[in-house]
């Protein structure tokens, strides 16, 4: 007879009283898990989140109470949940699971490691680390009412990146700057501005064409405007006889092409002269590129002054019903705000004293009122419906309505997996996706079988290769090392080895020992088309061979492209496929492991249609053809589920929910 210890057998009931497991993130689904993990049974568990609370957590991330804000995810998960299991051993760390502390041998204490996180880039780091570690991981997700749940074993299955992730939707600079079309093109450039105004460099670089708030009160950055692109291909004019039109009348604004930020500090902030610059003087220079607008309607210029004062009488109207936040302001109510939220960001940084900048924050009022009035006067003058508060900062915070009992089924699957693992039953776990509706055999839960490793992943392969084709007479060291190695194939400390026959080192993790090297181009060390690279990240335990493709047909605005099948070439959609929604852990990157680091993703816009939302869940049980992602039947069930391809998908509500939360595209 089975001897049983509460509901488990026990010899499960003993292993989990004395395994060592890892809980990455401590957010929505985190705080499940560790509930779940404590109550099961587990003795012996370690959670990691650099993440502090914010009051928008409360509402679903239920170990937190409000008088927690501010304090460490981790320790206060960590106090909570033993509440619930008062002889439980449970060590928290505040840190960033990236940081190098965390080697392989760290990883290597551990008999299973659980995902709840919210970025890529840590994403990709815990299933390097697992790799290397021999260590089985549980990938997990969610996305508004969708969800999923996977394993990962080194040389069993797939690993995180075996399989193509979506690339973040990005806008051209000059659609942006010149010729917006849509609501989310004047989002991103009031977002934007912010920042260039207001927002700390190093949050300007990473949100490129997404602050408008950042110009006026951030550090400024010379080659990232949101004034009039010069340099706009579409307007085929001459830059030099334009600017003396646009300078030559009083009744053109009398423009004048300096830095925005550096303007807006000489003014002391003034809200009416930024007024009328933003949306009067570069409104008039935009107008000056007279080849933009045979094939568009032209925008209409607003002055505070008069012009304003009869666009009022034209087009104001009473105040529409519901809630606030909830409502079309009129062009008069934007001007207000616009002028208030100045005001009151202008007094933030005087009260920070000299040199002062602001951070982005969709949960700050005074923040969100700027986008929001920016972004809607945009609209206004560029003919566009104007959009609402709630929907401004639903858009602008790149928010999936994070649903607590959403996260709830989610770590109570990673718990029933995790079981699975320790009764040595791996061949029996599955990839488990939750659906926002019941598919045609009346399942919300589709379980699939794991797929192997990818004969052509560049991680889990025994020797991975890439080929990468860029210009060697123009990309730098520097480049290579940021944009290529860390950025693109998510390395942390990479060392650089070029097979010359020399070893000669082109770049070294040891701090300052290659430094030399960061402004020459790869040409300078002999680097050529056929060149080959060694790249080691000891951190990761990870080798990657690189191959030197040169060329100088890259498209314009493009640095480097990968060749063959890489992460960045996602296979094209299949007919009759299953369809499924990603599922992104906090920001709509989709599918990418997640190092609960602080980064501000909430500024990785992503725009999709809801739409899309109701027909991937209503179309979950059509039949799969695709070679990648088979039909098969469950040895469980007996029933036909299928793998589902990523789709991009989010929702422009749940304003109030922040991007630390939940969201992963795992396959």
């Amino acid at each position: 007879m089975v001897q049983l210890v509460g509901p488990l057998r026990k010899e499960l009931a003993d292993s989990l009283s004395t395994c060592k497991v890892l809980v990455v993130g401590a957010g929505g689904i985190g705080c499940e898990l560790l509930k779940n993990l404590v109550l099961t049974g587990f003795k012996n568990i370690e959670v990691i989140d650099l993440d502090t609370i914010d009051v928008s957590n409360l509402n679903r991330q239920f170990l937190f109470q409000k008088k927690h804000v501010g304090k460490s995810k981790a320790q206060v998960a960590k106090e909570s949940a033993l509440q619930f299991c008062p002889t439980a051993n449970i060590t928290a760390y505040h840190d960033s699971i990236m940081n190098p502390d965390y080697n392989v041998e760290f990883f290597r204490q551990f008999v299973l490691v659980m995902n709840a996180l919210d970025n890529r880039a840590a994403r990709n780091h815990v299933n390097r680390m697992c790799l290397a570690a021999d260590i089985p991981l549980i990938e997990s997700g969610t996305a508004g009412y969708l969800g999923q749940v996977t394993v990962i074993k080194k040389g069993m299955t797939e690993c995180y990146e075996c399989q193509p992730k979506p690339t973040q939707k990005t806008f051209p600079g000059c659609t942006i700057r010149n010729t917006p079309s849509e609501p989310i093109h004047c989002i991103v450039w009031a977002k934007y501005l912010f920042k260039l105004i207001f927002c700390v460099l190093m949050v300007i670089l990473y949100c490129l064409f997404f602050c408008l708030y950042s110009q006026l009160f951030g550090e400024e950055d010379a080659d990232q405007e949101v004034s009039p692109d010069t340099a706009d291909p579409e307007a085929a004019w001459n830059p030099e006889d334009a600017t003396a039109r646009a300078t030559a009348s009083e009744k053109d604004g009398d423009v004048k092409r300096v830095s925005t930020k550096e303007w807006a500090r000489s003014t002391g902030y003034d809200p009416v002269k930024l007024f009328n610059k933003l949306f009067k003087d570069d409104i008039m220079y935009l107008l000056t590129m007279d080849k933009l607008w045979k094939k568009r309607k032209a925008p209409t210029p607003l002055d505070w002054g008069e012009s304003l004062k009869e666009e009022i009488q034209k087009n104001d109207e009473a105040p529409g019903s519901g809630l606030k936040d909830q409502q079309v302001l009129s062009v008069w109510g934007l001007c207000q705000m616009f002028q208030h939220s100045v005001e009151t960001l202008r007094s933030q940084l005087q009260e920070k004293g000299e040199g002062a900048e602001l951070v982005w924050d969709k949960d700050d009022p005074p923040a969100m009122d700027f986008v929001t009035s920016a972004a809607n006067l945009r609209m206004h003058i560029f003919s566009m419906n104007m959009k609402s508060r709630f929907d401004v900062k639903s858009m602008a915070g790149n928010i999936i309505p994070a649903i607590a009992t959403t996260n709830a089924v989610i770590a109570g699957l990673i718990v029933l997996e995790g079981l699975k693992i320790l009764s040595g039953e791996i061949e029996s776990c599955r990839t488990i996706f939750l659906n926002k509706c019941p598919n045609l055999r009346k399942k919300l839960l589709v379980p699939c079988i794991l797929d192997p490793p990818s004969a052509n992943c560049y991680v889990c392969v025994s020797k991975p290769e890439v080929t990468v084709k860029l210009n060697v007479h123009k990309t730098m060291v520097l480049s290579l090392q940021d944009r290529i190695l860390k950025e693109r194939f998510g390395m942390v400390a990479p060392d650089v080895q070029i097979e010359d026959g020399k070893g000669t080192i082109l770049i070294s993790s040891e701090e300052g020992e290659t430094d030399a090297n960061n402004n020459k181009f790869l040409s300078d060390f002999g680097i050529r088309n056929g060149s080959r690279l060694q790249v080691d990240d000891f951190l990761q335990d990870y080798t990657l061979l690189v191959n030197v493709l040169h060329t100088e047909e890259l498209e314009r605005d493009v640095e480097f492209e990968v060749v063959g099948e890489a992460p960045d070439k996602a296979p094209p959609p299949q007919t009759n496929q299953e369809e499924v929604n990603s599922i992104t852990n906090g920001n709509k990157d989709s599918a990418q492991p997640s190092t609960s680091s602080k980064a501000d993703d909430d500024d990785d816009i992503m725009i999709v249609d809801s739409d899309e939302e109701e027909m991937a869940a209503s179309s979950s049980a059509a039949a799969a053809t695709s070679g990648t992602k088979r039909k098969h039947s469950d040895a469980e069930t007996g029933e036909t589920s299928t793998k589902r391809p990523r789709t991009d998908q989010s929702s422009a509500a749940a304003a109030d929910n922040d991007d630390d939360d939940d969201i992963i595209a795992l396959d």
